[in-house]
C-alpha cells in the first residue's frame, strides 16, 4: 500500500477526458482513498483536456501511491509543443490555474518523446505537515455536516455566487471619495467575507452562530443575545438571535450608521437606547463586538437587556474575546463555502466541456450553450454568430420562460447591433427597439444585458449575450463564469464549423468521384450501392463506374464498360488515386483499349505517382450485347480485388475471374481477362472488401464462403432487390457501424 502505480493510455479525443476521469476515480476507489477523489478527478480533467487542446495527441494517465502522498500525472507525447496559461498564451482556460488551487504541489517534467504535467494531494489521513498548504488555507477547512467533499453542476446554481476571489463589494468610491475605513465599507481591495445571506447557507457557520449567542447568554447572564451579518449593500441582517432578541423584530441598521467604537474595531457598551443598534433591538442597554475577518466587518455580536446601564465595561471585554473565537469559527465556516462553491464552479465548467465536445454539429452547440447558461448564470441567452465578413446574426433563443421566447426573439431581432468588442460589456442595445416591440416583451425589454464575444483562433465568430431581471444584478462570479464558458463554447463552435465545412467539402469531392448516373444497358439491369465509412467528414477509397464506351468501329453493337475499385487509405491521398482512376478509365476507354490494355496504362500511372500513388484493387470489365439478346457477354479482369460471383436461376454460385496482381506494385504487369457469358436471370456481383470484410467479433461476413451463402438466398430477386438485400445484410451482420466503405454492382441478365 505504500507504493502502488496504475497507469491507462487515451486517445486524442474529446470522449478521453471523461474516460481518464473513470479512470482514475477507480484506481482512488480501489485504494481506498475516497476522500481525495474529488479533487484528483477535477485536476486530471483539466489536465487532460489541456493535452487533447494543446498537444494534440495521445495521453497517459499514472496514479502513484508513495510516502503518504497520491501523484496523479498525465503525459503526452509533444514535448515541444509549450504548456498554455489561460489569460496569457491560451485562447481557452484550461488547466494550471486550477490545479494550482486543488493541489499540494504540481510540476512539469519532460523527457525526449514526452511531457508530463503532475500533481500531488495529500493522502487522506496521512500526517501533512510539510509542503504547500491545501487552497483556502488550513486544514478540514471547517467542512460543515452533509458536506460531500464536491458539488455537481446541476448544484453549481446554488452556489454560483460565491466564486472565491470574486467575492468584492460595490464599485470604489475613487480618488475623490471621501476616505473611508475599509472595515465599514464593501471598498477593499482583495477577497472580502461572503454576503450575510450566503454565510446562512453553510451548516457550519449556523451552527456557530447558534452556539455563539448561546454562550453570550451564559456567560453575561443576558436577557437576549444576537449575531448580526453584514450585507453587501452595507444593511445588518440577524443571523441568529436567542431570548429576548429572538422576540423582536430587527429593525433597519446598516454598517455606516455604526458608531466609531465599532469604527475602530472595539467592543462597546451603550447604558441607554440612544445607541442606533440598542434602537434597532429596542433594548435599553447592550454591549457589543464586532465580528471581524481579514479587517473587514462582518458582523456584531450582542447582548441585549431591557434595564439601563445593566452591562459593565468588563461586559463588552468578556463579550470581545467571545467575538473573536466566533469570527474566527465563522471564518472557517465561510471558507469552507467558499471552497465548495468553487468546486461547484470547477465541476460545471469540466462538465460543460464534456457536453460542448460531445457534438461536431454547430447548430446543436450553440443551442447547447444557450441552455447551459439558463438558468444557471442567467434568466435568458441568446446566441449571434458572424463569418466576419457581415454583421451578426441572432442564431439562437432561449429563455427559462417558454411563453416569454418569442417576445425576447422579436426583441433582440428589432434590437441594436451586438457590440464588436473582443471583451465581455453590459449590453444596452434593446433601449433602442421600438416602443411596440418592447411593450409586447414586456418587462423583458428592462433587463440587465451583458455580451461575451465568441473568440476562437484569433478570430471572433459570435457572441453570446445574457439577461437577467433589472432587479438582479450580475455577480462578478456570474461574470467570470460566463466569461470562461464563452470561450470554451468558442472553440466548440469553431470546430464544429470546421467540421461541417469539412464534411461538405468531402461530400462534395465524393460526389465528384462517383458517376452522374448509370447508363441503361439493353437486356441488363443494373444496381448500385455505395455507402462511405464514418460520418462523411472523410473521403473514402472505394469507387465505381458503368458507361458506355461506344461502338466499335465497323461493328454495329455498342459496349459499355464497369468498374469498382478499393484504394488503400482514405482521405486526400486516397482521393487524388480514385480520381485518377475514374477518369483514366474513362479516357482510356474511350481510346478504344482492351481490358488488360487499360489496367496496364492504370498500373503505369499510379507508378509514376511515387510517393503520393497508393496501391489499388480494381475489377474492370467489358459488356458487350449477344446478338440473340438471351444475355450479355462480359470480359474482365480482376487486378487483386475480390472475385466476383454469378448466381444462376437454381440457386448456384460460382466465382467467375482469376486473381491477378493489383496496382501501383509491380511495373511490367500483363493483365489478360476471364469471359462470363451471363445468360437471361443470371445475377453478377462485383463487391469491394467493406462486404467481405464487414466485422462481428472475430467473424468476418466473407467467412466460409458466407457471401457466396448470402448470394444463393437472392434467387429469383431483381438487381435492385439483390443489392438491397446485401446491403441490409452488411449493416445487420455487426452491431458497430462499418469502419470501411461499401460499394457493389449487381448485374442481372433479363
Amino acid at each position: 500500500m505504500d507504493r502502488q502505480t496504475a497507469s491507462a493510455t487515451f486517445p486524442s479525443a474529446a470522449a478521453a477526458v471523461a474516460d481518464a476521469r473513470r479512470f482514475v476515480r477507480k484506481v482512488l476507489a480501489d485504494w481506498g482513498m475516497e476522500e481525495a477523489v474529488d479533487d484528483a478527478v477535477l485536476a486530471t480533467s483539466e489536465l487532460a483536456t489541456n493535452a487533447i487542446a494543446y498537444a494534440g495527441t495521445s495521453f497517459e494517465v499514472t496514479c502513484r501511491l508513495e510516502d503518504g502522498e497520491i501523484k496523479v500525472e498525465v503525459r503526452d507525447r509533444h514535448p515541444t509543443r509549450g504548456i498554455e496559461m489561460p489569460g496569457v498564451t491560451a485562447s481557452s482556460g484550461r488547466g494550471l490555474p486550477s490545479i494550482a488551487r486543488l493541489a499540494s504541489s504540481w510540476g512539469v517534467s519532460y523527457d525526449r518523446r514526452t511531457k508530463g504535467v503532475w500533481f500531488t494531494l495529500p493522502r487522506p489521513g496521512a500526517a501533512n505537515g510539510s509542503g504547500p498548504a491545501r487552497p483556502f488555507g488550513g486544514e478540514n477547512l471547517g467542512r460543515g455536516p452533509g458536506d460531500d467533499n464536491g458539488t455537481s453542476a446541476r448544484e453549481a446554481a446554488a452556489v454560483r455566487d460565491t466564486h472565491p476571489a470574486l467575492e468584492q463589494g460595490g464599485a470604489s468610491g475613487g480618488p475623490s471619495a471621501p476616505a473611508r475605513d475599509p472595515r465599514l465599507s464593501g471598498d477593499a481591495v482583495g477577497e472580502g467575507p461572503a454576503a450575510g445571506d450566503r454565510l446562512l447557507r453553510s451548516p457550519a457557520a449556523v451552527e456557530a452562530l447558534e452556539d455563539g449567542v448561546a454562550t453570550v447568554r451564559e456567560v453575561l447572564a443576558a436577557e437576549g443575545a444576537a449575531v448580526l451579518l453584514t450585507e453587501r449593500d452595507g444593511r445588518l441582517i440577524m443571523g441568529a438571535s436567542a431570548g429576548t432578541a429572538a422576540e423582536i423584530p430587527l429593525g433597519e441598521l446598516s454598517v455606516p450608521a455604526l458608531g466609531p467604537d465599532a469604527r475602530a474595531g472595539s467592543p462597546w457598551v451603550a447604558a441607554d437606547s440612544s445607541d442606533p443598534t440598542a434602537v434597532a433591538l429596542r433594548a435599553r442597554s447592550l454591549a457589543a463586538a464586532p465580528l471581524e475577518s481579514g479587517g473587514r466587518l462582518t458582523g456584531l455580536l450582542v447582548a441585549v437587556s431591557s434595564v439601563s446601564g445593566r452591562f459593565a465595561e468588563a461586559d463588552g471585554a468578556r463579550l470581545g474575546r467571545l467575538a473573536d473565537e466566533m469570527s474566527l469559527s465563522l471564518e472557517k465556516a465561510r471558507v469552507g463555502e467558499l471552497e465548495r462553491s468553487w468546486r461547484g464552479w470547477l465541476s460545471f465548467v469540466a462538465e460543460a466541456s464534456d457536453l460542448l465536445a460531445g457534438t461536431l454539429d454547430q447548430e446543436r452547440t450553440m443551442a447547447l450553450v444557450a441552455q447551459l447558461v439558463v438558468p444557471r448564470l442567467a434568466t435568458w441567452c441568446a446566441v449571434y454568430n458572424t463569418d466576419g465578413s457581415e454583421p451578426a446574426k441572432l442564431a439562437y433563443v432561449w429563455h427559462a420562460d417558454e411563453t416569454r421566447a418569442d417576445g425576447l426573439r422579436e426583441l433582440l431581432d428589432h434590437a441594436g447591433a451586438t457590440p464588436p468588442v473582443d471583451v465581455s460589456s453590459p449590453w444596452s442595445g434593446l433601449a433602442t427597439a421600438p416602443e411596440e416591440v418592447r411593450a409586447a416583451a414586456g418587462a423583458t425589454a428592462d433587463d440587465q444585458v451583458y455580451a461575451f464575444p465568441l473568440v476562437a483562433r484569433g478570430r471572433r465568430i459570435g457572441t453570446i449575450v445574457i439577461g437577467r431581471p433589472s432587479g438582479d444584478r450580475f455577480p462578478r462570479s456570474a461574470i467570470e463564469l460566463a466569461e470562461e464558458l464563452s470561450r470554451r463554447a468558442a472553440l466548440a463552435v469553431d470546430n464544429a464549423r470546421l467540421f461541417s465545412a469539412q464534411t461538405a467539402m468531402s461530400s462534395a469531392l465524393q460526389r465528384s468521384l462517383l458517376p452522374p448516373a448509370i447508363p441503361e444497358i439493353p437486356g441488363l439491369e443494373v444496381a448500385v450501392v455505395y455507402e462511405p465509412a464514418g460520418e462523411g467528414s472523410e473521403v473514402g477509397g472505394d469507387f465505381y463506374d458503368v458507361f458506355e464506351s461506344g461502338p466499335r468501329p465497323g461493328g454495329p453493337a455498342a459496349h459499355w464498360r464497369f468498374a469498382i475499385g478499393d484504394v488503400c487509405g482514405t482521405g486526400p491521398e486516397a482521393a487524388a488515386v480514385t480520381g485518377l482512376a475514374r477518369h483514366a478509365l474513362r479516357i482510356l476507354a474511350a481510346e478504344d483499349l482492351s481490358v488488360p490494355a487499360v489496367l496496364a496504362r492504370l498500373n503505369r500511372l499510379i507508378l509514376g505517382e511515387g510517393e503520393r500513388g497508393r496501391l489499388l484493387t480494381l475489377l474492370h470489365g467489358e459488356i458487350t450485347a449477344r446478338r440473340r439478346r438471351d444475355g450479355v457477354t462480359i470480359r474482365l479482369t480482376s487486378a487483386g480485388h475480390p472475385p466476383p460471383l454469378v448466381l444462376d436461376p437454381a440457386g448456384g454460385v460460382r466465382e467467375v475471374a482469376t486473381p491477378q496482381p493489383l496496382l501501383g506494385v509491380f511495373d511490367g504487369v500483363e493483365f489478360h481477362t476471364d469471359t462470363v457469358e451471363l445468360r437471361r436471370g443470371e445475377v453478377l456481383l462485383c463487391v469491394t472488401d467493406g462486404v467481405t470484410e464487414r466485422r462481428s467479433g472475430t467473424r468476418l461476413l466473407g467467412d466460409g464462403r458466407g457471401l457466396e451463402r448470402l448470394l444463393a438466398g437472392c434467387t429469383g430477386l431483381s438487381a435492385g432487390a439483390v443489392a438491397a438485400r446485401i446491403q441490409r445484410a452488411v449493416r445487420d451482420f455487426g452491431p458497430e457501424p462499418s469502419n470501411d466503405d461499401v460499394a457493389l454492382i449487381v448485374l442481372r441478365a433479363s
